[in-house]
């Protein structure tokens, strides 16, 4: 494979605790960390990699402007085209700093904006926390983070402190609204039900006007409890019971909405602080869990995100494949795929022509224009899914030869 090509078919850098938003065709991925000769390196603050969807290909822009501090566990979404970046955890400590940057670029350049001139109070500095995005809103659940004294109320479970500053640090359950119209802080009104446990490492999605919470790490365990919180009535569900069977406990996982009634739930860390790779589907209609048999086992991963496609697909990226607590090397690099319902028609003919180009190559340049175009950058997508495969099929090869 020429040099030329291998660039053009780099992917972004391995990494885990990141942030990772869909927007129109494309699927943009910023900061995280990676761990080299056991230190935590944070991924760089001024580097945004973006995957087009429909050529499979990655390219990375130098980012501008207010640049956020290179982080990890940061909480990531996007509204209107606007990807916001909130808490997180850097070199300092723990962050309550709210940044956005708009990706509907007309020229190209990613510029960072810090807000500064907010109305409310923000929530207290934290990461691992999650959020729904609903009307316009960017609504923050839960976290592990620290508080002064003065701080502690019923929505924070106590791990550890400082005495001597009276610093103490913990897990959240508390519920803060940002307003992305209004640029204000808020903190609704919880007007019944029971709440979930403070907690970190969880994860959210919404259906409708819902907001589903599922598992997390809960003081020195992890859950597989689900929750909903009514976004416009401000009601809690209490622990949604389950019919059936149902995924095992854990943290580090994602959660996502998968159509009108469905959630898509995968990987994480299990009690017994084993990565998991079975995947999930959640009916809101029953009431009820499926687990997905056709998943490959050798795939685990913790700690990464997934972003819904625009056919329905779940794209999974980054994340470890090991127990981060122990054995922190095996952050991940490749974008995991998972076709959540049928592919339409077209998309089908574009594969199986991308897939053949060279017996086609005859009959590809008689195709009109527009079609053309499409069909240019799925034969461009096939031949990077074959680099790629190449290029770990022999590092694999390498490695077995190295260990014998």
């Amino acid at each position: 494979m020429a040099a030329d090509s291998a660039e053009q078919f780099c992917v972004a850098e391995e990494r885990s605790g990141h942030c990772a938003v869909v927007d129109g065709n494309f699927l943009y991925v910023w900061g995280g960390y990676v761990s080299i000769e056991e230190n935590e390196v944070y991924l760089p603050n001024d580097e945004l990699w973006i995957y087009e969807m429909d050529s499979g290909l990655w390219t990375m822009h130098l980012m501008e402007g207010e640049l956020p501090t290179s982080m990890s566990g940061s909480c990531g979404a996007s509204i209107n085209g606007k990807l916001y970046i909130f808490g997180g955890f850097d070199d300092k400590g723990y962050s309550n700093r709210l940044y956005y940057v708009n990706l509907r670029t007309k020229n190209g350049t990613y510029r960072w904006k810090k807000i500064t001139n907010f109305k409310g109070q923000p929530p207290t500095p934290r990461d691992k926390l999650s959020c729904w995005v609903y009307k316009d809103r960017l609504v923050y659940f839960g976290g592990y983070g620290c508080r002064k004294h003065n701080e502690l109320s019923d929505c924070f479970d106590v791990h550890d402190a400082f005495w001597e500053g009276q610093i103490f640090w913990g897990w959240h359950n508390d519920v803060h609204v940002f307003d992305t119209t209004t640029q204000t802080w808020s903190q609704p009104a919880i007007r019944g039900g029971d709440p979930p446990q403070p907690r970190a490492a969880h994860t959210c999605a919404v259906l409708g006007n819902k907001g589903y919470i599922f598992g997390g790490r809960v003081l020195q365990t992890r859950m597989n409890d689900l929750h909903c919180l009514n976004l416009d009535a401000w009601t809690w569900s209490g622990r949604i019971n389950i019919s059936g069977e149902k995924p095992k406990d854990r943290s580090w996982h994602t959660l996502t909405p998968i159509g009108d009634d469905r959630l898509f739930l995968f990987g994480g860390l299990s009690s017994d602080n084993v990565p998991l790779s079975d995947g999930w589907i959640h009916s809101i209609t029953t009431n009820g869990w499926k687990q997905l048999t056709h998943l490959p086992k050798s795939r685990p991963r913790l700690w990464h995100t997934a972003c819904l496609g625009k056919e329905g697909e779940v794209m999974v990226f980054g994340g470890s494949k090991d127990d981060l607590h122990f054995m922190d090397t095996g952050h991940c690099s490749d974008l995991l795929i998972f076709q959540t319902q049928p592919y339409s028609l077209l998309r089908l003919c574009l594969d199986c022509i991308g897939k053949n180009a060279a017996l086609l190559k005859n009959q590809i340049p008689c195709l009109p224009s527009k079609l053309l175009q499409q069909v240019l950058k799925k034969i461009t997508f096939w031949a990077a899914v074959n680099h790629r495969q190449e290029k770990k099929a022999e590092t694999e090869r390498q490695s077995q030869l190295n260990t014998t």
